[in-house]
């Protein structure tokens, strides 16, 4: 039985440490930085497909919107979890 329970404790310390670095990417600046970068080439391509004239500065505003929206939502889940989420316990 001693044996089971080591298990289980090292399945847990497992997935504590996979939880941690999920949290770890999720809050971090690279991964803003990184979904920033490639929401503007993403538009950039639509926006020179499309014929919008001067593509880059163009692309410019929807990546700014986009990332200012991701930035918020850290507020959004801390008010949400303040207000709406601690009634569900």
């Amino acid at each position: 039985m001693s044996e089971d329970i080591q298990v289980e404790i090292e399945k847990i310390k497992a997935r504590n440490i996979r939880v941690e670095t999920d949290k770890a990417w999720e809050t971090s600046r690279f991964r803003v930085f990184a979904v920033a970068l490639l929401t503007y080439l993403m538009m950039v391509l639509l926006m020179w497909v499309i014929g919008v004239e001067k593509p880059c500065l163009s692309a410019l505003v929807p990546t700014a919107g986009f990332t200012l929206s991701t930035l918020s939502l850290r507020f959004a889940k801390k008010f949400w979890i303040a207000i709406f989420y601690k009634r569900q316990g």
